[in-house]
């Protein structure tokens, strides 16, 4: 039976599974605002205007947006005035989060296991690599069904 944790991984990866292929877009070096107001052979004052701002407000929206220093409130703002829709999200680098969660949990399990048994080794009760496999194993499984917060830690 699912936990309630694992069911909202599962409805959170199901969400960003539609951002998977954004990751392949490279942003344009002088950033989407200039892009896409250059292709539609827009004037900085016409977007001015559509946002009520000076062209140089507009020079400064899209210098912050290929700096990374805008607000996702200002790029909505602009999207709006330019007809479109801003979207913003996250990728996975693992591809889901459940996977980013089993790679943690198996992270910290096997630290948790190898001192265990470095310890245990001390005092001559050290367990073989199939134990310890199957050991780090079976913590990975819990620690992942608990989603602990140690995991980040």
């Amino acid at each position: 039976m699912r936990n309630k944790k694992q069911l909202l991984i599962e409805q959170l990866d199901q969400k960003l599974e539609n951002f998977k292929n954004s990751a392949m877009v490279l942003v344009p070096s002088k950033g989407w605002v200039n892009a896409i107001r250059t292709s539609l052979n827009m004037t900085r004052d016409q977007l001015g205007t559509k946002l009520k701002m000076t062209k140089g407000a507009i020079q400064k929206i899209e210098e912050r947006e290929a700096s990374g220093q805008i607000t996702i409130n200002k790029m909505r703002d602009v999207g709006q005035a330019l007809d479109m829709k801003f979207v913003y999200g996250f990728v996975p680098n693992k591809g889901s989060i459940d996977n980013l969660i089993s790679v943690q949990s198996e992270k910290l399990a096997r630290k948790i296991v190898m001192r265990t048994n470095q310890n245990m080794k001390l005092e001559n009760q050290g367990i073989g690599d199939e134990k310890i496999n199957e050991t780090i194993k079976d913590l990975a499984y819990e620690i992942k069904r608990e989603v602990r917060k140690s995991l980040w830690d």
